[in-house]
């Protein structure tokens, strides 16, 4: 019975954040029956081959709203990740999926419209008289329930700030495709999606110095891009110049273990924002320089959802790009968020965004970096950190 209860616990969290994507906003606050339904759609392909003692979808439903609810935010993801890890050590999921690549696709975003190309075919994008091979590259890669072809806000807005501050190759890659079933699920296929983006990175220095290639992720995505720096220093012997994680996924992505996430090293320098700790995001410091923004609390200021914290990462970035906005962001080298407002911390700062990467890498203070921001835009305190 209690290993039953467990199990329970399990799914009803999983549920609730599967919930909360497809319903946006407001999804933290379906009902026990939507709840269910979502669950169902999505969860019984994740967990039908994993040896567990099930409940069946009936009983969950039978839990009250305020039951399924009453989890704090912390315990939604470490159920999450209990799950995972169990299916992982039992085969219950295929870890590592081969992925499709005809089934993913660059996004070269203009201001005529949207260009897409074959991932598995990069050099089309490339060579294309579409893309200024005299222009810098930023390369977006997007994480779960997110396409191109439907609206995309992180897609959009940082787009328009990088159009703002003149001309850019904007590309987006698009992982809908792979990446569209339970967060847990679409997590394992990361390395080697990132893999293959790796290989169209080997191609594109063909054609482009790599000091003008900046790779960014969100979620999921910032675990991609890792995997996909490794694979570009596998193949040339040296590393992309920067990578930016918008808030790394946090379940089923530990340092050691098989599905290992984004790290530093992963290029020559790795700049991290982390919005949305120990729930949908990762807590822990992983890159050359990790930023938090509001401190190790899990929802950000104006947020009331995850959803919504996991997204200001990307709102957080967007804003530093927009040209005057790169030094809205102040952090500084700090313990913890109370320690920076109590004035117990050094005067050892650093600018969160755009900016960290301007100057060559070994002149940016390394280690952890504390600010508040606003709840609504602009986010940026600037020196009143």
């Amino acid at each position: 019975m209690k290993c039953r209860t467990v199990v329970v616990v399990l799914l009803a969290t999983a549920a609730m954040v599967q919930a909360d994507f497809i319903t946006g906003m407001s999804g933290m606050y379906q009902t026990a029956k939507d709840v269910v339904k979502a669950k169902a759609r999505i969860g019984e392909r994740l967990i039908s081959n994993v040896p567990l003692l099930l409940p069946s979808f009936e009983e969950i439903g039978e839990f009250g709203k305020q039951t399924l609810l009453g989890y704090p935010l912390e315990a939604i993801a470490a159920g999450i990740h209990s799950f995972c890890s169990a299916a992982v050590a039992t085969n219950g999921t295929e870890p590592f999926f081969e992925p499709d690549l005809t089934r993913m696709n660059y996004v070269l975003m203009t201001d005529l419209g949207n260009y897409s190309y074959p991932l598995a075919q990069a050099g089309l994008l490339w060579s294309s008289p579409l893309f200024y091979k005299h222009l810098d590259t930023v390369i977006l890669v997007t994480g779960w329930l997110t396409t191109i072809e439907e609206p995309n806000e992180a897609a959009g807005a940082l787009y328009r700030a990088y159009r703002a501050r003149g001309e850019f190759n904007f590309v987006v890659i698009d992982t809908v495709s792979l990446l569209n079933t339970l967060y847990t699920w679409s997590s394992f296929n990361t390395n080697n999606l990132g893999s293959a983006l790796g290989d169209g990175l080997v191609e594109l220095v063909e054609y482009v110095p790599v000091q003008s290639i900046h790779l960014i992720g969100h979620s999921l995505g910032a675990h991609i891009s890792g995997a996909a720096g490794r694979r570009f220093q596998e193949v040339k012997g040296f590393n992309l110049p920067r990578i930016t994680g918008l808030d790394p996924a946090n379940p089923c992505f530990n340092e050691g273990e098989n599905l290992s996430g984004l790290s530093r090293g992963d290029a020559d320098l790795v700049d991290v924002i982390h919005s949305n700790v120990r729930v949908l995001g990762k807590r822990d410091p992983i890159g050359d320089i990790d930023f938090y923004p509001n401190g190790l609390n899990s929802i950000q200021p104006g947020c009331y959802t995850i959803t919504c914290s996991h997204s200001r990462a990307w709102e957080y970035y967007a804003e530093s790009v927009l040209p005057g906005n790169e030094r809205n962001f102040v952090a500084v080298k700090c313990n913890g968020l109370g320690a920076l407002i109590s004035g117990l911390c050094r005067k050892r700062t650093a600018v969160m965004g755009f900016a960290v990467g301007t100057n060559s890498s070994s002149s940016i203070t390394k280690g952890n970096f504390f600010l508040r921001v606003n709840s609504a835009p602009p986010y940026g305190r600037g020196e009143n950190y």
